[in-house]
């Protein structure tokens, strides 16, 4: 329970990159996430290259942190499956979490449904016609620290007996 109350969109970062060993164990948590009948729509498009996370930010009007972030992952999904939209978000939210663990922060910049930024990040990324991109995640060494908060409305919650 830690770890999911000390997840925090984190949107400054420290100009230091993250080791390849710690990409490989958020990819690892990405795919670990439960998919409909097991289908794995998933596939990731890893971005370290700073003149694309710098064009992303011309792209995408939230993504301003994108300019210090060393990383981010698109997390993209086989739109012919279904379930595509809520298994890459199973991914996108164990990326999250991993990033925590592993001593980063990271944020979560959303892309679909929004056609015409899912069709531009698509194209810069040289992402396959098949799938769409559902979201993007910043992510770097933390550089900033924020409190853990609860949130926690019980007028939001109808419980049947």
């Amino acid at each position: 329970m830690d770890l999911l109350f000390k997840r925090r969109s984190i949107r400054s970062y420290q100009n230091r990159l993250v080791e390849d060993e710690k990409i490989t164990e958020l990819l690892k948590a990405g795919m670990a996430a439960p998919s409909a009948l097991n289908k794995r729509p998933w596939h990731f498009v890893v971005i370290k290259e700073r003149n694309t996370l710098d064009k992303i930010t011309e792209i995408h009007p939230y993504s301003n942190m994108l300019k210090e972030a060393p990383l981010a992952i698109a997390v993209c999904g086989k739109k012919e499956e279904p379930y595509w939209v809520q298994d890459c978000a199973a991914a996108m939210q164990n990326i999250l979490l991993a990033a925590t663990a592993n001593g980063l922060g990271s944020v979560w910049l959303g892309v679909y449904p929004r056609e015409e930024r899912a069709d531009t990040i698509k194209k810069l990324l040289g992402i396959d016609n098949e799938y769409l991109p559902l979201g993007l995640c910043a992510i770097g060494y933390p550089n900033e620290e924020k409190q853990e908060k609860d949130i926690y409305e019980s007028d939001k919650i109808t419980i049947l007996e």
